[in-house]
């Protein structure tokens, strides 16, 4: 079965967003480039991934996005309806109302089944792209995680997951320290809480 893996940047203060959707104070250095390029060049936007060199590069982890409302947002905002063409992509809103691209699909409620469903198709795994409300809400179905650990604080914003109380055990399962002070720690669901 294929895994919804939530694969997010964040601050030491566990922040995803400034408290206005602010995304640019996100360190975007050679260092972490390289390793994105490297590990899941499928998570660049489709119209960055020429000046990457990616081109044509195949998806090696995900071959479909799930994202809210606000994390499609910025593509909007300059223009590109379709920011990964080389993915299926899904957007949860209830104010988004009509796609505004065919290759856009538009979930206006209850993300759990969809994401349910998608995890029963064939195919490779999952990106779940954000927010820190729809994680939240898709907590039950989140098999992995994978953080890019800035190193800084933004003092407020969004959150990595903005919801309910409920805990929920991982594993660490890898762990890789940049050049640049950034790190990228994986974690598997556990199966039980210790």
């Amino acid at each position: 079965m294929r895994k919804l893996v939530y694969y997010v940047g964040v601050t030491l203060d566990g922040c995803i967003a400034g408290p206005d959707d602010e995304i640019d104070f996100f360190p975007f250095t050679d260092a972490i480039a390289a390793w994105i390029t490297d590990r899941y060049p499928e998570t660049i936007p489709t119209h960055m991934r020429p000046a990457l060199g990616l081109g044509e590069t195949p998806n090696r982890s995900f071959d479909t996005v799930v994202m809210g409302r606000g994390t499609y947002a910025p593509a909007l905002e300059i223009g590109v309806t379709n920011p990964y063409a080389h993915l299926r992509q899904l957007v949860v809103s209830t104010t988004l109302g009509t796609s505004p691209d065919p290759a856009i699909e538009s979930i206006a409620d209850d993300p759990l089944t969809a994401v349910r469903k998608l995890k029963s198709e064939e195919g490779l795994d999952i990106w779940l792209a954000g927010g820190g409300k729809l994680a939240a809400s898709l907590l039950p179905e989140i098999d992995e995680l994978i953080v890019k650990s800035y190193p800084m604080v933004a003092g407020s914003g969004r959150p990595m997951f903005d919801g309910a109380f409920q805990p929920t055990a991982f594993t660490r399962i890898d762990q890789t320290a940049l050049d640049d002070g950034a790190s990228i720690t994986s974690f598997r669901r556990s199966a039980t809480i210790s």
